[in-house]
């Protein structure tokens, strides 16, 4: 496992840009909240803190996982300079978590080749709820706050 010896929340902040020119919109699966709400306060909280400011933060609420990539296309269409897409799949007793997270990932992998602001995967794919608490906000940091940093990143490409 990737994550299994650091924290997802642990970067340098010297290498992340300054933050206060920059609109970032915020699209928020729905399902699975608790989750999703943890990484989202995670990736507004660290976006704030490298200056960019609360009205530049925009969140956008779709229903799923899978509407993910509508809302992140449309976000698109609306002058942000980067996205964050996150939610949280959580295997089930069916194949549903392979097509809905393959779907997604897919999706968003899309976007970033089509579309001019880059999309940043912020999507949950774990097995247990008790690994999705980890990585959003619990013993393995916030995986928003890593999305957070990435998009920063990505919008001075």
């Amino acid at each position: 496992m990737a994550t299994a010896d650091n924290s997802l929340s642990q970067y340098d902040h010297s290498k992340v840009p300054d933050g206060k020119n920059f609109r970032i919109a915020l699209v928020v699966s729905e399902w699975n909240h608790d989750i999703t709400e943890a990484l989202f306060q995670g990736a507004k909280a660290t976006l704030i803190n490298h200056n960019v400011t609360p009205e530049n933060i925009v969140r956008i609420d779709v229903p799923g996982s899978f509407e993910l990539i509508y809302g992140a296309s449309t976000a698109q269409q609306m002058d942000f300079d980067a996205i964050i897409a996150i939610g949280c799949v959580i295997q089930g007793e069916t194949r549903h978590f392979e097509f809905i997270s393959n779907a997604v990932a897919q999706g968003i992998k899309d976007l970033n080749l089509n579309g001019e602001a880059p999309v940043i995967f912020c999507v949950l794919t774990d097995d247990t709820i008790v690994q999705s608490k980890a990585r959003s906000g619990g013993d393995k940091g916030n995986k928003g706050v890593e999305a957070a940093v990435t998009a920063l990143r990505m919008t001075s490409l």
